[in-house]
């Protein structure tokens, strides 16, 4: 099962690309509500190394309370994570949570047409990229 939306860039650079997944989410009334440098962190806690690679916790803040509305728990489940990560020499790969199916666990036919609507802008997001 398929649970992330992808899109892998050939020859640009990971600062270039996360520069242009933040604007590209912000276009679409997402805000990163956090930044997790994996690549740092593995090298503290484990001292070990890997490509670059960083995770953005991504907010529509309109429709994170339409999901709420309809299922007040569903903030376990957010906020929608989009992670940017190398890929060898010269490629970042950019992969966004499919909110279709992450809210499969919830039973609720409201929620997964929100989760319908995110996921559609999140794949215009990976799109613009």
């Amino acid at each position: 099962m398929n649970y992330t939306i992808d899109r892998t860039l050939k020859g640009s650079s990971f600062e270039d690309v996360v520069v242009r997944t933040k604007a590209a989410l912000s276009k679409h009334g997402f805000g990163v509500l956090t930044e997790i440098d994996v690549k740092a962190t593995m090298k503290k806690k484990l001292d070990v190394e890997v490509d670059a690679y960083l995770i953005l916790g991504a907010c529509n803040p309109h429709m994170a309370y339409e999901a709420m509305k309809v299922e007040p728990k569903v903030g376990a489940m957010l906020p929608c994570n989009v992670i940017v990560r190398a890929i060898g020499a010269g490629d970042v790969t950019v992969s966004a949570i499919d909110p279709v199916a992450s809210m499969r666990a919830i039973d609720n036919g409201k929620l997964a047409i929100l989760a319908g609507n995110v996921r559609s802008m999140l794949a215009e997001v990976i799109a613009e990229l």
